[in-house]
């Protein structure tokens, strides 16, 4: 006869957007850490990640939230820093609330379950994995369908607005409508830059900001934008091109993007 094997239920507690990875115990650490230290990169330090990381981790927070989580401040009285907003700090206060119903119930599953193999499949990640390094929630407040193709317009807050063309069939599989929850997706390689806030160019979608960062390849560089609101997006442009160009953090610039090179996704 062989032996009954004792199973251990066990699970992290991650909440998703869109499809996206949005808050899990990792990123919900690194903002409390933000809230003690009051500053980004000691925050990286006790994690052990670099402050890039770290950043980037906070710029995937911010732009699939309804709000800002954290914001840096320059300069003034305390020299500045980087800080939870009141609607981070709530966030990260219903995480842990959830997190903790999460094991009360794990604990519970695993008290009354004998067979595993009965729980295999119970709590299965459902996640959407893409390539596209932009990713925003938004909800569609326009929708025009011509006869082959149609022009959608996402609402993402803030004044932003993204227009995408898409085919009429992909507008039936994604049962796009007025008011529906969609996640825009855009390649970094497909953004466009302009320091002059009135190029005239055919791109339809035009997104203003400031820079933020920019890094440097031996082919190409990195350059993230700054948008209202506190999303970032980030383009992938030339080395020369940004030499040429002199992109540089405090600069402002514009992105351009053609609506045919926007992806809209939606949720099951």
């Amino acid at each position: 006869m062989s032996e009954i094997q004792t199973f251990e239920i066990s699970g992290r507690f991650w909440m998703h957007r869109q499809g996206c990875g949005y808050l899990g115990a990792g990123r919900i650490d690194l903002l409390e850490r933000i809230d003690e230290c009051g500053s980004i990169t000691q925050a990286a330090k006790r994690m052990g990640m670099s402050y890039k990381t770290a950043w980037d981790a906070v710029e995937a927070m911010n732009n699939l939230a309804d709000r800002p989580l954290v914001v840096r401040a320059t300069g003034g009285k305390g020299g500045g820093g980087t800080y939870l907003t009141n609607y981070g700090k709530q966030v990260v206060a219903g995480y842990r609330f959830m997190e903790t119903e999460h094991q009360r119930f794990l604990a519970r599953m695993e008290a009354g379950v004998k067979n595993f193999d009965q729980i295999n499949n119970l709590l299965r990640a459902i996640r959407m994995k893409t390539s596209a390094r932009n990713q925003f929630r938004g909800q569609v407040s326009y929708l025009e369908k011509g006869a082959v193709n149609s022009e959608v317009k996402v609402n993402l807050g803030e004044g932003l607005e993204i227009f995408a063309i898409v085919t009429n069939e992909a507008v039936a599989e994604l049962d796009l409508a007025l008011g529906k929850e969609a996640l825009v997706l855009i390649k970094s390689s497909f953004v466009l830059l302009s320091p002059d806030e009135n190029v005239q160019i055919s791109a339809r979608n035009r997104l203003c900001g400031v820079v933020r960062e920019t890094t440097s390849g031996a082919v190409n560089s990195e350059v993230k934008l700054e948008l209202p609101g506190g999303r970032v997006l980030t383009a992938i442009i030339t080395k020369e091109a940004l030499n040429e160009l002199g992109f540089a953090p405090g600069q402002r610039a514009c992105a351009l993007i053609k609506a045919s090179h926007v992806i809209l996704a939606v949720n099951d």
